[in-house]
């Protein structure tokens, strides 16, 4: 039984990287980074309950035929006919891939998921013989950065990261050990208990992903976008189509029939902070100041409309149900967990720094 996602205590920003993915896939994927016990697998592992897809753990000491699927030749030479045997990859099709300790993933099996994921298919070839299967997924990866970086070839793929950490507030502290003790000791009960916000969360995402392809992104906030991709400097174009795709998400999310401003800047503070140039020495994570000069010329340069300006509400307008504000709790043993399916998901809002 999984740790209910409602029940993490914080981690606002995960949850909602979390979600606008499930919202439109296109985004590309989460990277969460983060010290030990900060309840990345957890909080992961708990969303993946209130998605109509699978959840396929890639373990990091898998083999390729286990990730990218093989092709039975003993029947090929009995039968005549090729029998394909689906890996991980295409039993992800339309759900998540989760790779734990993504950065210690073995470089041939990083091309693998690397082509998958651009491609939305997995072809196995073998003894002249190819099949090609489908494979989109949303690829979800936790890292601890104590044990290594991540390349930057798969670093680029993810499209918003999260960095995690714990908090050093003593009543969150308490919550949090409160919550997990509870759930330790009686984990039917406490699901039980949370059971009415999972549902609410599970409908309230069903139709923000219903309503997403409805809302409008102006053609200001398309250069509100680009202006401030220019402003940080980053390279290619994948960080403005993923801002645009995640300020959309982030509109229907919170019931919106049009992308304002807030959702740009929510998208752009969780599409950048990977993606920017920085020296070696520099702090990870967004200048928000930098962040909101660029946002403020760009709006100088390009304003937005009135209606633009402020963002519609709608009688289901987004909120996280009444759990506190507070980070996270601590990792759940991976040995309870089956590598695949997981639990359900909760809250999550419209991040308001």
């Amino acid at each position: 039984m999984q740790y209910p996602f409602t029940a993490v205590v914080g981690q606002e920003r995960l949850r909602l990287a979390l979600i606008l993915n499930m919202i439109n896939p296109a985004i590309g994927g989460v990277l969460v980074r983060g010290e030990k016990g900060t309840a990345k697998t957890t909080t992961i592992r708990g969303f993946a309950d209130i998605i109509d897809g699978p959840l396929v753990n890639l373990p990091i000491g898998a083999t390729e035929d286990r990730v990218v699927g093989s092709l039975d030749m003993e029947t090929v030479l009995t039968t005549g006919r090729a029998e394909y045997k689906p890996g991980l990859l295409a039993q992800a099709h339309g759900g998540i891939l989760y790779v734990d300790e993504v950065n210690l993933l073995a470089d041939h099996l990083v091309d693998a998921l690397l082509d998958a994921a651009a491609t939305g298919q997995v072809t196995v070839e073998r003894d002249g013989l190819s099949h090609t299967t489908p494979a989109r997924f949303v690829l979800v990866g936790s890292m601890n950065p104590e044990e290594g970086e991540l390349r930057p070839q798969l670093l680029d793929r993810f499209g918003l990261a999260v960095d995690v950490v714990a908090s050093r507030e003593v009543p969150v502290r308490a919550e949090i050990m409160r919550r997990r003790l509870a759930f330790e000791a009686d984990p039917a009960a406490f699901v039980a208990q949370h059971r009415e916000e999972e549902v609410a969360l599970a409908e309230q995402l069903q139709a923000a992903r219903s309503t997403v392809g409805d809302v409008v992104l102006s053609d200001a906030g398309l250069e509100q976008i680009a202006s401030v991709c220019a402003a940080f400097d980053v390279d290619g174009m994948r960080a403005d189509l993923v801002i645009a795709r995640a300020a959309t998400a982030h509109a229907a999310w919170r019931g919106a029939t049009q992308v304002g401003e807030e959702d740009i800047k929510v998208a752009a503070e969780l599409a950048l902070p990977h993606r920017r140039r920085r020296n070696p020495f520099d702090e990870p994570g967004l200048d928000q100041q930098q962040l909101e000069d660029a946002l403020e010329e760009a709006h100088n340069n390009s304003p937005l409309s009135e209606d633009d300006q402020q963002p519609e509400q709608s009688d289901g307008d987004a909120e996280l149900p009444d759990t506190p504000p507070q980070p996270d709790q601590l990792d759940e043993p991976t040995d309870s967990d089956d590598g695949g399916k997981v639990g359900r998901a909760d809250s999550g809002a419209p991040f308001r720094p």
